[in-house]
């Protein structure tokens, strides 16, 4: 089920009046409310897929358990291990299966040999296996570390697992996190109702109005652009740029605003990353769930910053090769994690690279400073060569691509109707950039109100008129 499908304006009311109004006394049935409608919401896509779900939270809740009771250090590793294996044995088979098999068919092939297809099994990839694989295997090696205790509870933790906000796209919850929320009673709070209402709008606004439209240019462009002249492809590139962020932090917002609604609050997942100004403060602002969790389960495993220099740059690397190959079965989105971790070292070497951990850009004035503008051109100009290569069908697309948008330049420019979305999106981003969880919060309440009945027309407006789904449900 789509957020911005007429479905699901059925759906989330049905949901709300049935846990406020009718479960409200127990916490428990709220519980059982929201897992029934998490599976009926995933369901929704193709219920074989709900078996997968089923099975990583029986073997995780199990798994949890026997860790905590496991009297010897090698039982409890053994334990952990075999839980790590699973969630990365299912994901690996519906996600890597076929990109293995047609790598090895196509080097085999590049040294004159005739190697059949018969191997790669065409298989489907379910919906948001990314996403809940690692929320569970982040449930056991939380429980390995003795930094959270499992719970006995298998209604409440199916349910941090399926959690129908952030089930398909995120953000990946910690079960230090959500899991404590689950396991007490809620009662409704109006505050954080509106709160939810705007991020709601918000996170829909940025997907149906924004990045739907976007897409229409993205994607003609993209899919025929040796017809184009250069000026356009740039074009292509910044609009590819603006969707991917609107679509992923819209679909986030909306989840954000959801849980609130419920009661619930997840992470931040979206920190306005195109105002960052460094591209250490890039990753520190996009997709901030995955950010940390490769932070906390991988980087630091393997040693972190710690040790020497070289080990250290050999953690980056591996970090940002990993992170592109998370995101998709192609050579495209890995060489998309290299190109990120060459832009990062740099940073790192000179020791730059947590240099704005805390501070806003223009935090406080009106309009950036010289210097901030030119860090933030620069910061995004790279990162939009990097969504060349992952937007790009293959790495010889993408080169081609980049070869005409550098070395063909026409100042010819064709589909300029996208720079008033683009144009829209940076504005309206820059006005809320210092809380990215309060969108038409500033003092001016009729200010606020304009913007908000403008969202909703713009929204209303757009809704149906294209078919677009969310981008990260492929991955």
């Amino acid at each position: 089920m789509l957020f911005n499908s007429f479905e699901f304006l059925i759906f989330l009311p049905i949901v709300f009046v049935l846990y406020w109004f009718v479960l409200n006394k127990n916490f428990k049935h709220q519980n059982a409310l929201i897992l029934i409608a998490s599976y009926f919401f995933y369901g929704w896509w193709d219920y074989r897929f709900l078996s997968l779900i089923a099975i990583s939270t029986i073997f995780d809740f199990v798994i949890g358990l026997k860790i905590e009771k496991a009297s010897d250090a090698r039982k409890r590793k053994i334990l952990l291990w075999s839980s790590i294996a699973f969630n990365l044995g299912i994901l690996g088979f519906f996600k890597y299966f076929d990109f293995f098999i047609d790598s090895w068919i196509d080097l085999f092939s590049s040294m004159g040999y005739n190697i059949e297809s018969r191997w790669a099994l065409n298989i489907i990839l379910p919906v948001g296996i990314s996403f809940y694989t690692f929320q569970t295997m982040s449930y056991s090696l939380d429980i390995y570390r003795e930094k959270l205790k499992p719970t006995k509870d298998f209604i409440s933790f199916a349910t941090f697992v399926a959690f129908f906000p952030q089930l398909v796209a995120g953000p990946i919850e910690r079960a230090s996190n959500l899991l404590p929320q689950i396991l007490k009673k809620r009662s409704f709070d109006h505050n954080q109702g509106i709160q939810g209402l705007k991020l709601i709008l918000w996170g829909l606004f940025k997907k149906v109005v924004i990045a739907d439209s976007l897409a229409y240019y993205v994607n003609d462009i993209f899919a025929d652009y040796e017809s184009f002249d250069s000026g356009t492809l740039w074009l292509g590139a910044i609009y590819f740029s603006f969707q991917i962020y609107c679509d992923f932090s819209g679909y986030s917002d909306i989840a954000i605003g959801t849980s609130k609604l419920f009661g619930f609050e997840l992470m931040s997942n979206f920190k306005f990353p195109y105002f960052s100004r460094n591209i250490g403060e890039f990753w520190r602002r996009w997709h901030v769930s995955l950010s940390n969790w490769f932070r906390d389960y991988l980087y630091i495993p393997v040693g972190g910053s710690k040790g020497s220099k070289l080990k250290t740059l050999r953690n980056i690397f591996i970090i940002f090769l990993v992170s592109g190959f998370w995101h998709g079965a192609n050579w495209t989105f890995i060489f998309w994690g290299l190109i990120h971790a060459v832009l990062y070292i740099p940073f790192f070497l000179l020791g730059t690279n947590r240099k704005y951990l805390s501070s806003v850009v223009a935090e406080d004035s009106y309009l950036p400073s010289f210097k901030e503008f030119f860090q933030m051109g620069v910061t995004f100009f790279f990162v939009l060569i990097a969504w060349v290569f992952f937007r790009s069908p293959s790495l010889e697309v993408a080169f081609d691509y980049l070869r005409i948008m550098f070395f063909e330049f026409q100042p010819i420019f064709e589909w300029k109707k996208g720079l008033p979305f683009v144009v829209a999106l940076i504005i309206l981003d820059w006005i809320f950039r210092k809380n990215e969880r309060a969108p038409m919060s500033s003092r001016f309440s009729i200010f606020n109100y304009i913007i908000a009945l403008t969202l909703f027309t713009m929204t209303v407006i757009y809704w149906g008129s294209n078919d677009v789904s969310f981008i990260y449900f492929q991955f």
